[in-house]
């Protein structure tokens, strides 16, 4: 990806420990993050962010589950995941701010890039 992709800057940096009871980012410093990626949606009540993905099988999905768990692991920063046999369904929110933090849409640039445009 070149320099200009406004998710780039995202991909290259690192989650940092959220103090528990830290303020969660408003509703507009988290869509300006969010208009950052491509594809994922924020819920209505602006605590999370997320997006589904699909695989032509089992094998694929379950290959990316495991690329994504490495990836969190990495971070030290965790998604929820909903899997079924062709799809994962990738929902971040930061716990211990009680809703959305940077980390959330620096995962969310990291997790875009397992996925072959």
């Amino acid at each position: 990806m070149s320099a200009a992709d406004p998710s780039s800057d995202l991909r290259q940096r690192h989650c940092v420990p959220c103090k528990s009871g830290a303020p969660a980012l408003s509703r507009d410093a988290a869509e300006k993050l969010l208009s950052r990626l491509s594809g994922w949606e924020m819920t209505e009540a602006g605590t999370e962010i997320r997006r589904s993905f699909r695989f032509k099988n089992y094998y694929e999905t379950i290959a990316f589950v495991n690329a994504v768990a490495w990836l969190s692991h990495r971070e030290d920063h965790h998604p929820d995941l909903e899997v079924g046999y062709n799809r994962c369904l990738v929902r971040y929110s930061t716990h211990a701010v009680g809703g959305l933090s940077e980390n959330d849409f620096i995962c969310a640039a990291k997790v875009d890039t397992l996925i072959a445009d």
